[in-house]
């Protein structure tokens, strides 16, 4: 590649501060930079704004004028446009948090050529006072690129389809020779094709990298008391840690949050519910101060551009794995160790089938929500490595954790099984037999109670005791029976109907009742209770790393004190000042000349003039 100055690796290096690329982004950049069309598929923390960034930038100092970046997230735009003006590029946002003064200031900058990139939601970016302003930059030949993040809203099939993002297939007739990039962290094949022929991509490169995040473990215990068991998860593996941990319910928020803040952890509650100021007021929180956990809905996350969350936990099961990928995605940005935990029951499978069967979309939409559903409880119970199931769901060959990986919960404790097919047997022969006994129809707690033998008041009423199936299960625990309930559902021999979350048999329950098919469940261990396992030789990021001498460690201590101080003066989250990884550089390297400083990764040619000097006064205070 050329080292002229305005080359895509000389502004890697000069703007960003990174001596190369990685992965596909060279190859994205020179392709944009060129003014083709790509769909780029790149995992959370791989480099994805970079993607449009440094090709906007080129075009711009080419006479190509601003790229128009379409964001559905205020809270992105913020960041963003942060991190590039303290790169040294001139960036701004159009959103609702703006003034009409100020709008108009953005938009005379968008005019008259200064502004290299504008962040514009998609509502916004097809209004007719937008639009006309985009005409007028395209008839001069002054609109550089598209940049469509977050591209899977576009898809029906999509974890976060917004109506907004159909309109954006507009662009490209109405601005032809105008380079577009969708980008996104999150698509199967299916979502894929519809992104490209809703915006009309079919001509564009596809960039796929990969969706593995080696730094991020997964484990997904079984529930037994969540809220003790994430406690647990937190007090021993993540204390003081940044975190996110999703609910399903606002009231499910708002209730840890308090319970997570009386046992001394520092935790917000965050859901669409709220006044707008509230939510923004806590997101700021939670960006600008170290060791916040953010107890949320799905409304917060997306876009997100916090490096140092240490753990993504959830409390409810996900509706699909797109969703949990890219929810899981949020934790570890900065490459260091993080930890995706879950806790999943019985009571996550009924809620979830049932949310889809009660739905009001068409039968083909509900069939391909559950083929994604199924795909998830395969990953929740599978006995063999989650990372490499997760990869394989989007097309990814890869094998078991590396002994060295920071490895899932399988791979790293392999899991016991027992076969519980004549278990299986007897659940759904009791389900039939309360069919023919009355025709009623029972849920999981009253058919446990059955193959246990209780004498329930119910089991009374409807003189169950007299059935042949009452008792037959007294063998098996109360967990036993929960995990066998919950695996026929997943696989679908059992289905939950109605308001009351009854069961019924379906049609390949008769396979299973003739012995035709073989169940292989997992058996709970202790660490399903909540312990975290073999996890003591892990760095903890945002202390200084194992591998650090006492000298290299007290000089990260240093620069993380100076660059928090920086922060709060400039109103500004830490990492949009310098990353971790960046401090650890430095802090092992101990530049002493502003060259050697500038050879460190991070530091770009407007950091090293703003911060250049009281850098190296604070390295060479902490020698």
């Amino acid at each position: 590649m050329s080292s002229a100055p305005n080359a895509p690796s000389a502004i890697l290096r000069d703007v960003f501060g990174y001596a190369a690329f990685r992965g596909a982004q060279e190859e994205i950049v020179e392709h944009l930079s060129a003014g083709g069309d790509a769909l780029v598929l790149m995992p959370t923390g791989g480099g994805k704004s970079l993607c449009y960034q440094i090709p906007a930038i080129a075009r711009h100092r080419a006479g190509r004028g601003v790229a128009v970046v379409v964001s559905p997230l205020i809270a992105l735009m913020h960041d963003q446009v942060g991190a590039l003006e303290e790169a040294g590029v001139h960036a701004a946002f159009l959103n609702s948090t703006l003034t009409f003064p100020e709008v108009q200031r953005v938009e005379r900058e968008m005019m008259s050529g200064r502004l290299v990139l504008v962040y514009v939601a998609p509502e916004r970016l097809m209004t007719p006072r937008m639009l006309g302003q985009l005409d007028a930059l395209h008839a001069r030949g002054r609109l550089s690129l598209f940049a469509i993040d977050e591209a899977h809203c576009v898809s029906q099939w999509g974890h976060d389809f917004r109506e907004d993002y159909l309109s954006l297939d507009a662009l490209h007739a109405r601005y032809p020779g105008v380079p577009r990039i969708a980008l996104t962290a999150t698509a199967d094949a299916l979502t894929r094709a519809d992104v490209i022929a809703r915006l009309i991509l079919a001509d564009a490169r596809v960039f796929i990298s990969s969706f593995d995040r080696p730094n991020i473990r997964y484990r997904i215990v079984e529930k037994s008391d969540a809220r003790r068991q994430l406690l647990t998860f937190l007090r021993e593996e993540h204390e003081g840690d940044a975190g996110i941990v999703y609910c399903l319910s606002r009231r499910k928020v708002e209730e840890t949050a308090a319970w997570l803040t009386a046992q001394g952890i520092p935790a917000l509650p965050y859901h669409a519910g709220m006044e707008a100021g509230q939510r923004r007021e806590r997101q700021d929180r939670f960006l600008r101060e170290d060791g916040v956990v953010m107890v949320a809905t799905i409304a917060f996350g997306m876009g997100i551009d916090k490096p140092d969350v240490r753990f993504v936990a959830h409390l409810d099961l996900p509706k699909n794995i797109e969703s949990y990928y890219q929810e899981t995605g949020r934790a570890g940005r900065d490459g260091l160790p993080a930890d995706a935990w879950m806790a999943y029951g019985l009571a996550d499978v009924v809620h979830q089938r049932r949310m889809i069967d009660e739905s009001p979309a068409d039968e083909a939409f509900k069939r391909i929500q559950r083929g994604k559903l199924d795909a998830l409880l395969s990953l929740a119970e599978a006995h063999d490595c989650r990372r490499a199931r997760l990869l394989a769901y989007f097309g990814e060959a890869s094998p078991p954790c590396a002994p060295a990986q920071n490895a899932c919960d399988n791979c790293l404790h392999p899991p016991r099984t027992w076969d519980a097919t004549e278990a299986a047997r007897k659940a759904l022969s009791c389900v039939y037999r309360f069919r023919q006994d009355g025709r009623q129809r029972f849920g999981a707690v009253h058919l446990i109670d059955v193959l246990r033998g209780r004498q329930t008041d119910k089991v009374a009423q409807f003189g169950h005791r007299r059935l042949s199936t009452f008792g037959i299960g007294a063998d098996l625990s109360e967990a036993q029976w929960r995990a066998v309930l919950r695996q026929l559902i997943a696989l679908g021999h059992l289905r939950v109907e109605g308001e009351f979350s009854t069961l019924e048999l379906t049609e390949s329950a008769r396979a299973v009742l003739r012995g035709e098919v073989r169940l292989l469940l997992r058996q709970p261990s202790e660490r399903s209770k909540g312990r975290p396992g073999a996890t003591e030789a892990r760095d903890r990021p945002g202390r200084a790393p194992s591998s650090m001498g006492a000298a290299e460690a007290a000089r990260f201590a240093a620069l993380r004190s100076w660059r928090a101080a920086v922060a709060r003066e400039r109103k500004l989250p830490a990492y949009v000042v310098f990353h971790d990884a960046t401090l650890a550089e430095m802090a092992r390297e101990a530049p002493k000349t502003p060259a050697a400083l500038a050879r460190i990764n991070g530091v770009g040619a407007k950091k090293l003039e703003a911060y250049g000097r009281d850098l190296l006064r604070v390295l060479g205070e902490a020698r």
